[in-house]
């Protein structure tokens, strides 16, 4: 007997607002969406797919009514994939996400960020082509 990871799930107080941040630094598209849900990915999951093998997560971004607290116990990390780390940066800000301190200190290499909601994710190594 085994478990798949189908997805991960944040609270938040805008899923349509959320749900279209991470829609595009993704490339995602919504896949589902209810009254108080939406959840985006790059697949629709079916059962059969899932129980074959681990496909990608997909994001259900829930709405609930109470504000972030705290600095997250569990975040993303992202990966550009043709641009350096610091362009991503420019582009995420852009979109609506801010640069972040959660006392990473100043010589990382990579960038702490935050959603439109402040959920904090981080802008890790580029997966560009280094030619």
């Amino acid at each position: 007997m085994t478990s798949r990871f189908t997805e991960l799930s944040v609270d938040c107080h805008d899923p349509e607002r959320l749900a279209a941040f991470w829609c595009e630094v993704f490339d995602f598209k919504v896949i589902d969406r209810s009254e108080d849900s939406v959840e985006i990915g790059s697949w629709v999951p079916t059962v059969e797919e899932v129980r074959a093998r681990q496909m990608p997560t997909t994001l259900v971004f829930v709405q609930v009514p109470e504000g972030k607290a705290v600095k997250n116990r569990l975040h993303l990390d992202v990966s550009p994939i043709d641009a350096s780390t610091e362009d991503e940066v420019i582009r995420l800000l852009g979109l609506g996400a801010t640069r972040t301190d959660v006392g990473q200190g100043p010589d990382r290499s990579w960038v702490v960020m935050a959603d439109p909601e402040g959920n904090e994710f981080c802008v890790v190594r580029s997966l560009a082509s280094q030619d």
